[in-house]
């Protein structure tokens, strides 16, 4: 696991809760408490205590692996993507986790095409304290490979996560997952920011929901553009899916707002107003919620 935060902890988490043999690569206070205290996880599925993980901050003392998932912040992917030469053989998989759809760009750029397959996750979870997860909401992980052939080496990755306490998807168009995600995580992302609401309140008033709904189409009109065939019903089954939500869940991004931490605003709502400039798609509810939150693109100022 390159990335130990709410996405990495959780899914790392319960792949060492069943049995998998997981290195978690991570920093600072995070770091030392997953080295003395091991990874407690908070979740509604059930709570967990590893008392003994594997954590370093040096991926050449780890050495080449199977499959790394990589699940860094997209504000930090850049750098991080420098750290998966040591961790890769000769058939190693790197799957990135991160929101958005520049993530297989950023790895293939670092690790090479061989290397690169497609991922993304729904889930909702955040480092409560270091050493521990919080996780509220969603555990679903989807990987493929790019030219959407069937490998074995992700075949041998479904096997092992199948054996975890999350659901897990081996996608025969990992594309059209990953912008699925991208058009439901920009909304949730950004409406959840903007109004700094959790999901709740949101999905229960008429006009925020109107809104969330727009900002559904204007995304899914940036995807077709794309030539990437994301569901025509997005703006209803977003509204479905929104609505079964536990009413506090939050998004990363909001909690991210919350802490006066950086936020991934420019490959979210940010990225569906410049890519839908490329392909000439008006995206004003995007553009309104890109221009309202990029004060706090850098997070809190000192």
């Amino acid at each position: 696991m390159v990335g130990a935060g709410g996405v990495g902890g959780y899914f790392g988490g319960r792949l060492a809760e069943a049995g998998a043999d997981i290195v978690f690569l991570a920093r600072g206070a995070h770091l030392d408490a997953l080295r003395t205290k091991g990874l407690r996880i908070e979740s509604p599925s059930g709570n967990v205590h590893l008392g003994r993980v594997a954590a370093s901050d040096d991926p050449a003392a780890i050495g080449p692996v199977d499959v790394v998932l990589f699940a860094v912040k997209l504000y930090d992917a850049e750098a991080a993507a420098g750290l998966l030469p040591p961790l890769l053989g000769a058939d190693t998989a790197v799957v990135p986790l991160q929101n958005g759809v520049d993530a297989a760009a950023i790895v293939q750029r670092a690790a090479g095409a061989a290397h690169t397959v497609g991922g993304t996750v729904y889930v909702s979870a955040v480092i409560a304290d270091p050493g521990v997860i919080r996780h509220t909401a969603m555990d679903s992980m989807f990987f493929g490979e790019l030219d959407r052939r069937r490998s074995a080496r992700l075949e041998r990755l479904l096997e092992v996560c199948r054996t975890a306490a999350f659901r897990s998807t081996l996608s025969d168009n990992i594309h059209v997952d990953i912008w699925t995600k991208f058009v439901r995580l920009s909304v949730f992302s950004g409406m959840t920011a903007a109004t700094r609401s959790p999901i709740g309140p949101i999905v229960a008033d008429p006009d925020l929901l109107a809104m969330l709904k727009d900002a559904v189409r204007e995304a899914t009109a940036v995807a077709h553009a794309k030539g990437v065939p994301v569901p025509e019903d997005g703006a209803d089954r977003v509204e479905q899916a929104y609505k079964a939500l536990p009413p506090q869940a939050k998004s990363s991004m909001l909690e991210d707002l919350e802490r006066g931490r950086r936020l991934e605003l420019p490959w979210l709502s940010g990225a569906v107003v410049r890519i839908g400039e490329e392909v000439g798609v008006a995206t004003p509810v995007h553009r309104f919620i890109a221009t309202i939150l990029k004060p706090h693109v850098q997070g809190s100022q000192p």
